[in-house]
């Protein structure tokens, strides 16, 4: 963050090149490690495929509505208030809680045990787009951490 009043700009994703999709894009740079691109494309690709002939939709629509699910809408954010830090409550921006969500469906796709990735990550992206799953549970406690703190509204800024 500059401490000058200059803007910060936002780097602009272009598209994946086969769905012409910047939330696909996206997944795919999370996916990647070590700069092995094709390799997470391959992942992702194989991912979406094979969710989109399990529910019969587009990948891109399962994809989408698997990180619109997951979107947190609130959280917590710790504010030092006369000594004491208070969970203070705020909204989400929605750039945010879609990073947030990618994080977490990823997170919780790794975490699923056997199988190659491709699956874990089909099998994460349809339970989150059937409003269920780890990435959604982490979701609600997000929001249960939020509404449990709501006492503490009035420090935010």
């Amino acid at each position: 963050m500059p401490r000058r009043a200059r803007k910060i700009l936002k780097r602009v994703v272009p598209p994946d090149a086969k769905y012409d999709s910047v939330p696909v894009a996206k997944f795919i740079n999370k996916v990647m490690m070590r700069g092995q691109k094709a390799t997470a494309e391959r992942i992702v690709y194989d991912a979406l495929e094979s969710a989109s002939e399990r529910l019969n939709s587009s990948p891109v629509e399962i994809l989408e509505q698997a990180i619109e699910r997951a979107m947190p809408l609130l959280m917590v954010k710790p504010r030092r208030v006369g000594g004491a830090t208070y969970q203070v409550p705020v909204e989400v921006p929605r750039a945010r809680g879609q990073i947030l969500a990618i994080r977490w469906l990823l997170a919780s796709a790794r975490a699923r045990s056997g199988k190659s990735m491709a699956e874990k990550l089909t099998s994460e992206l349809i339970d989150a787009a059937q409003g269920q799953g780890a990435a959604i549970k982490r979701r609600d406690d997000v929001h249960k951490m939020a509404e449990a703190n709501r006492a503490f509204v009035h420090y935010r800024w």
